[in-house]
């Protein structure tokens, strides 16, 4: 029998921070099949200022429209908030602003040491905190008045591969026009060389699983049903995605549901240009969530506040850990702010606006944008009694998630690095 006939095979479901590590890191000990829901990823190619003229034409009054403007970002929304994801090769990294930020206290509380495959991939991924020279000096004031205040920022460790190649877009989070920013579909690339099979188009709707092991992946592709089937399935589509699978199988996830919400707090401060710089270029960890300079385009198009230009917009990001309650279906997403949250949420605000007005926008002048999330999890949270295994008792032995699913609570931070880092040890896990 030869070495191909003896292979094991994997079928991941998902290219975003977790499923490109999980394919990646398997394919060889494996034959993987990587299914992904969406197609390639296509950057915002528009101009902004174009379509800015349009906005008190009324055309944009539903967030949800943004698909016509950046085909790989799907908006959903529940109760009081915007909920954001990407869709395509890359999953949401492809819309995040490259932050490479290693947030994993609460996993490490529960006994699971991600310390080796963190330095993997600090010693394999293009992290650098080397593009300050990218800051305008309104960004370079903005750092010294959170000094000032007590307020400990960081510059942010980003994935980029030269920084000194840097356009000054100021589009980090809608697409990186000339390959600057870092994003999982270079890791998919790799599994590719090395022998990996890519279906994209293949939204997984189910799972067949008959004495404790899942049998087949039930799948719609280009229009047609079909059945995937491997010795082990790796579940990596989100922490939208991937509960909706599990439900959709007859597994059992909790209603733990974190989603991290965003509020920006904006003022006109004519000339900033914050449109034309790193997105997130500093942070400061505050209780419960970061705050950082943030230009945010949903706000942008769809909030009548924000109908200025944008480059005479200050923005700073509140990005909140909150409570673990919630949930998501096939049917609807279940989630909004409870009073803490809120309590939390309006605290970092009134930081914020000290922040606007000791940077020359008065109190009358600020506004607040529109409240969104794009960081959900914990549906599925680990304990730690899969501190060794990292495997749920409620999943069939051969069925494994690497997503922000089975983080145990929410982090109010970037969680690109730190899921990487859980799909490496998991990986290694079913290795051994």
């Amino acid at each position: 029998m030869n070495h191909t006939s003896m292979q094991k095979t994997a079928i991941v479901i998902g290219t975003g921070a977790g499923g490109a590590m999980m394919a990646k890191e398997l394919q060889g000990p494996y034959k993987v099949t990587i299914l992904e829901a969406g197609g390639s990823f296509r950057p915002f190619s528009f101009n902004v200022n174009n379509l800015a003229k349009l906005r008190k034409s009324g055309l944009y009054f539903d967030e949800r429209m943004i698909r016509m403007l950046l085909p790989n970002m799907l908006v959903e929304k529940s109760q009081d908030m915007v909920m954001v994801r990407g869709i395509g090769l890359g999953g949401t990294t492809t819309l995040a602003t490259g932050n490479a930020v290693r947030c994993d206290g609460a996993l490490k509380e529960l006994g699971i040491d991600l310390d080796e495959p963190f330095e993997e991939l600090y010693a394999s991924l293009p992290i650098t905190t080397e593009h300050r020279q990218h800051w305008s000096k309104a960004t370079e004031k903005m750092f010294g008045l959170f000094e000032r205040m007590g307020l400990e920022p960081q510059v942010t460790p980003k994935l980029l591969r030269h920084a000194a190649g840097c356009i000054e877009c100021g589009h980090c989070a809608i697409g990186c026009p000339v390959g600057v920013k870092w994003d999982t579909r270079e890791l998919v690339d790799q599994a590719v060389a090395a022998g990996a099979e890519l279906i994209t188009g293949c939204r997984v709707t189910g799972l067949d699983i008959a004495g404790g092991v899942v049998t087949g992946v039930e799948a719609r592709h280009r229009g047609k049903k079909e059945t995937y089937r491997a010795d082990l399935i790796v579940l990596t589509a989100g922490g939208f995605g991937t509960p909706v699978i599990l439900e959709n199988a007859g597994i059992p996830v909790s209603r733990t549901l974190f989603v991290d919400p965003v509020l920006c707090v904006a003022g006109p401060l004519p000339g900033i240009r914050q449109d034309r710089q790193i997105l997130m270029p500093f942070i400061s960890q505050q209780d419960g969530c970061i705050l950082s300079p943030y230009m945010d385009y949903l706000s942008f198009f769809f909030n009548r506040d924000w109908r200025m230009p944008m480059q005479d917009i200050a923005s700073i990001m509140i990005k909140l850990a909150d409570d673990e309650t919630g949930s998501i279906s096939a049917r609807a997403i279940d989630k909004q702010m409870t009073a803490s949250d809120q309590r939390r949420m309006e605290e970092a605000v009134l930081i914020c606006r000290e922040i606007l007005r000791h940077m020359g926008v008065p109190d009358d002048r600020q506004f607040l944008g529109t409240l969104n999330a794009g960081h959900p999890g914990g549906m599925l949270p680990l304990t730690a009694r899969e501190k060794d295994s990292l495997h749920s008792p409620v999943l069939p032995d051969n069925l494994y998630v690497a997503d922000a699913t089975i983080l145990p609570r929410s982090m109010g931070n970037p969680p690109i690095l730190t899921i990487m880092a859980l799909a490496k040890k998991i990986a290694g896990r079913i290795r051994s």
